[in-house]
């Protein structure tokens, strides 16, 4: 079975997602004891997609993240770099646009979306600054960045066992209901690697987004953060 590294070579991440596509959404279920249901729907009321806009969803995977989007009547594409998990996402969801593209040389237009969003991927990117950029570059002048993602617990009793899950107890748990347990031992250490919300705030802004804010959720287990880009003067 594939295992990326923490380099995170784009072939070798992509590999490791066809390898588990079929169940990655009930595994993460599981391992994440619901609460991803809770993280997705707070992604859906910060984009807030309306009817009419244009929306893209990276990492999209088979499309889980991207259904409230369309279901709200936008223009929804889930666009991800596994095609494993597109073409997971295409037998379950047929009607919807599934593209193939890696998030830091992105196949789209300048200014196309009105919202871009992106959950439990960033931290997956070889280069999160170069991703966020081109994030930038296909959003419209006043459009809208949410990205989901693991963070820091705030609580540092509470950061210290929820570091002993990840590194202790998620490797047996994923043996037992993932195709490639090997794959989540990678994840838990991409976790434990990623910088801070005060930090990752400070990354979206080099990268030129504006009004940057965050919020965390389940006492910052995962950190929604928000950008806007700038209208033109």
């Amino acid at each position: 079975m594939t295992r990326a590294t923490l380099d995170k070579q784009p072939t070798e991440v992509a590999a490791m997602f066809d390898a588990v596509a079929a169940r990655y959404d009930l595994t993460n279920d599981l391992l994440a004891l619901g609460q991803n249901r809770r993280w997705r729907r707070a992604v859906a009321d910060a984009v807030a997609a309306r009817p009419g806009e244009r929306v893209l969803d990276l990492a999209a995977g088979t499309g889980t993240s991207a259904m409230p989007f369309a279901l709200a009547g936008s223009f929804t594409v889930p666009c991800d770099f596994s095609r494993g998990m597109l073409a997971e996402g295409k037998r379950r969801v047929p009607w919807m646009p599934f593209t193939a593209g890696d998030a830091q040389r992105l196949p789209f237009r300048d200014g196309v979306f009105d919202a871009v969003t992106i959950s439990f991927g960033l931290r997956n990117l070889s280069d999160t600054e170069l991703a966020l950029r081109e994030m930038l570059r296909v959003t419209k002048p006043g459009g809208r960045l949410v990205v989901c993602e693991f963070s820091h617990p705030t609580w540092a009793p509470f950061r210290t066992v929820y570091n002993e899950y990840l590194m202790r107890a998620l490797p047996p748990v994923a043996t037992r209901v993932s195709s490639n347990p090997d794959a989540y031992v990678y994840l838990a250490e991409t976790i434990r690697a990623w910088p801070d919300q005060p930090a990752l705030a400070s990354v979206l802004q080099q990268a030129g987004w504006s009004r940057v804010a965050w919020r965390n959720l389940s006492g910052g287990i995962v950190a929604l953060h928000r950008g806007t880009k700038e209208r033109a003067a």
